[in-house]
């Protein structure tokens, strides 16, 4: 048995992976990358069609991130924040603060998605504990049907996808579940116009039923992404927190995938001037190189967790690896080329280029929904277009598209049956044409093998 074989079989014997029937796991080696490419171990490549999984922002190998890291470690690679801390994850801590929404001035850094959601939950329990006017019976939570916040038992209870639920229901912790605003599938006899105040009246209904018991509602901006990116109407967030402060909840925004210009701005909360109490970030926060998280939150949180020790209001949380210096280094570096390349400036023919293949990929007769906000996109796989009926996810026709994807040099990971399309940021006009050039062949050649196409 030669090395590469031997590695695959160890890949697919030893190494468990995340989201995957390991009965069925046909291994994909990837050895190295330059840009916006993956270069498996025969050297074939590869455009990384979803960011490694939504977190890649510049590009593999961009020179910039590779020294901040390379010269951190000429200083120290660890630092505990249990007590020490180091120059590195303070300036990033500071940067953080100046640039997320105004008033989010203090932070808790973490090293997942999940666990940064996870914080959020943990300091929002303890807040309406020793606020200056306590009220303990504030220890639910609000999230929406479909949601996906991590598979800590937290994010895992606050989640709304059944498949990640069903297994694990007598560990999680109730919900109060509102339906999820969902753009494209409305419900009978609602029409797209009305959209916004129906799923609105919906969250206020819910909301004022139940605010006196919640510590937090919980929200990922503008868009589900593990839903297969369903997007909310425009205006719903704005709505969301606008309520929140009438019914005094606290709001905690989850940007973990939507932070870091994907839907176009900085932050997706940009987009309707909302200010959360908690601002969750991971994945783009150090550029998809290492595992940084930070929950972000105001002065009034903040300070309720002020005493003396005798007090017992520290937050008693931690994560051996929260603000890592190398990981801070590699996400100061992210925050500097957003400045020095104009990232964002630079997005706008891009999410133009992907909206005009949209509109051609909308056409084919299996895809029900083609969305897209900023440089996140999706399609949609349905059986039938007028009814909306969805394919069994057991014909796994995402996948099968994505298969089809990979043959022509373009890596992509699907939701279900729904195709998500979200390249780096810094992906060339070419690469992004190629992209949307062959998700479109792969659709039709899947329409076409289906029983009964003509």
């Amino acid at each position: 048995m030669d090395g590469m074989a031997q590695l695959e079989q160890w890949d697919r014997e030893i190494v468990w992976h995340a989201f995957t029937q390991m009965s069925e796991y046909r291994p994909l080696l990837i050895e190295r990358a330059e840009g916006c490419e993956l270069i498996d171990a025969a050297g074939r490549r590869y455009l990384d069609g979803v960011s490694s999984l939504w977190c890649n922002l510049h590009g593999h190998r961009h020179p910039r991130i590779d020294a901040a890291i390379c010269g951190q470690l000429e200083k120290v690679a660890h630092v505990t924040s249990l007590g020490l801390s180091n120059s590195t994850t303070i300036r990033l801590a500071r940067r953080l603060t100046q640039l997320a929404p105004s008033g989010l001035n203090h932070l808790f850094f973490s090293d997942s998605g999940a666990t940064a959601v996870e914080v959020a939950l943990k300091m929002a329990f303890q807040y309406w504990r020793q606020c200056p006017e306590p009220e303990p019976a504030r220890c639910k939570f609000l999230a929406f049907a479909n949601a996906y916040h991590g598979d800590t038992i937290g994010g895992v209870s606050l989640g709304g996808v059944e498949r990640f639920q069903a297994m694990f229901r007598p560990l999680l912790f109730d919900v109060i579940r509102v339906e999820a605003p969902d753009s494209y599938r409305l419900p009978p006899g609602v029409a797209p116009e009305d959209g916004l105040p129906y799923y609105l009246g919906r969250f206020e209904q819910a909301l004022r039923e139940h605010h006196r018991s919640l510590a937090a509602v919980v929200i990922e901006p503008l868009v589900q992404a593990a839903a297969g990116m369903l997007m909310h109407p425009p205006g719903f967030l704005r709505g969301v927190r606008e309520l929140t402060r009438k019914l005094g909840v606290l709001l905690i925004a989850d940007e973990v995938a939507v932070g870091f210009g994907r839907t176009g701005t900085l932050f997706a909360c940009e987009q309707e001037q909302v200010v959360p109490d908690f601002l969750c970030l991971a994945k783009g926060l150090s550029a998809g190189y290492l595992p940084v998280a930070a929950t972000l939150t105001s002065t009034p949180i903040w300070d309720a967790f002020l005493g003396t020790y005798a007090d017992s209001k520290t937050f008693f949380h931690g994560h051996t690896y929260g603000g890592n210096p190398l990981g801070c280094a590699a996400a100061l570096a992210n925050l500097e080329i957003f400045d020095e390349e104009r990232t964002l400036e630079s997005l706008p023919p891009k999410i133009a280029l992907l909206r005009q293949y949209g509109r051609r990929i909308a056409e084919l007769p299996i895809v029900g929904d083609f969305r897209q906000r900023g440089m996140i996109a999706a399609a949609e796989l349905v059986q039938d277009r007028r009814s909306r009926t969805p394919f069994p996810w057991t014909q796994r026709l995402g996948q099968a598209v994505c298969d089809l994807a990979l043959r022509q040099g373009v890596w992509l990971r699907p939701l279900g049956n729904t195709v998500v399309i979200m390249p780096p940021l810094t992906i060339s006009m070419e690469q992004l044409e190629k992209i949307g050039r062959v998700v479109y062949e792969a659709i039709s050649c899947v329409a076409r093998d289906l029983p009964g196409a003509s």
